[in-house]
């Protein structure tokens, strides 16, 4: 089972688009209705397992400060305000597909920053300290700015949100730090690392794709009746990952090496759709499957754009480094 679930957290540019179809299927074939009772659990399960693997203690080591702030300047003063931009510009009366473009650049990093930094020989390390900091920056922040630049066009309780914020990222987070305790404690950090730790983001993927299908099979209905619906989501949600990519790829040719540049890359672009797609389905009702529309659609974009960026960054930053190269000159 642990194979066949690994198998598809590396595939998912396949498995989301299949969930989507399966999940719309469902909702033209039957009622729907019941499906939202398990939102909830399959929220939990989407994050609670990414945060067993969270190296929370990452974030105090140093040596990386440019990159951090880099990053952070670019998850907050620029991304937010260039989706709702974005967003403003192609649904200018239709907010709940405005509020999933925004949700979609307002929560950044997730496990496959560090994953896809790794794929791509950059600063793990780095890309660790992003994902905590970003992860935790975000989810605090997300209720203002969506209160700031939506609040005359959505009904939203401001302490509603956070405290379904907390429910779906700060509980699992401190319930995975535990249990990443537990288990370390118990079996041994080479355990954990090796054969324990690698498992649970696989569990994620169940979530994920039960948290996609069942936002398809909610607004299957109004998809049927306007078919060009997700070509219109797709084109803003290209824009804005094109324009990220091209900023964080200059900033980081420009002011870092490469490994920290390629953290950077990767600790911008990839958000964590997992926590705005949770946001979205739990914290906004039935009007929310609008924006939760959006998210599950930014998945096949994100994932399929990752993957194209490892083939070409060697070409963006120059070759890996060989270990001979980095090497103290002697004499």
């Amino acid at each position: 089972m642990w194979s066949l679930l690994q198998r598809i957290s590396k595939n998912l540019v396949l498995a989301i688009p299949a969930a989507m179809v399966l999940g719309f299927a469902w909702g033209l074939a039957a009622d729907a209705a019941w499906m939202k009772s398990l939102i909830l659990p399959f929220t939990f399960l989407m994050v609670y397992p990414m945060m067993v693997t969270l190296k929370i203690s990452e974030v105090f080591s140093g040596g990386d400060g440019k990159a951090q702030f880099l990053a952070q300047a670019v998850n907050f003063l620029v991304i937010p305000f260039l989706a709702f931009g974005v967003a403003q510009l192609f649904f200018p009366d239709r907010p709940y597909l405005v509020l999933g473009l925004l949700l979609a650049g307002l929560v950044p990093t997730s496990g496959m920053t560090i994953s896809w930094t790794g794929f791509a020989k950059g600063d793990v390390a780095a890309a660790v300290k992003m994902t905590v900091i970003g992860l935790t920056l975000g989810s605090l922040a997300t209720p203002f700015y969506v209160r700031a630049l939506l609040g005359a066009d959505i009904e939203m309780d401001v302490a509603g949100v956070m405290k379904q914020i907390g429910l779906i990222v700060f509980l699992p987070m401190a319930a995975g730090y535990v249990t990443q305790r537990l288990l370390v404690r118990t079996y041994g950090p080479k355990v954990f690392k090796e054969r324990l730790g690698p498992r649970f983001p696989a569990l994620s993927t169940i979530g994920v794709l039960g948290i996609v299908m069942i936002a398809l099979a909610l607004k299957a209905g109004t998809i049927a009746a306007k078919p060009m619906l997700l070509a219109e989501i797709l084109v803003p949600l290209g824009i804005i990952y094109g324009v990220n990519y091209l900023l964080s790829t200059l900033l980081g040719r420009w002011l870092l090496p490469r490994g920290t540049a390629i953290a950077l890359v990767y600790g911008t672009v990839m958000r964590n759709l997992s926590i705005a797609l949770a946001v979205a389905v739990n914290a906004f009702g039935a009007s929310g499957s609008d924006a939760a529309l959006v998210v599950a659609l930014a998945y096949i974009i994100q994932v399929q754009s990752a993957a194209w960026y490892v083939r070409f960054n060697s070409r963006i930053f120059g070759p890996v480094p060989d270990a001979a190269t980095l090497q103290p000159a002697r004499g």
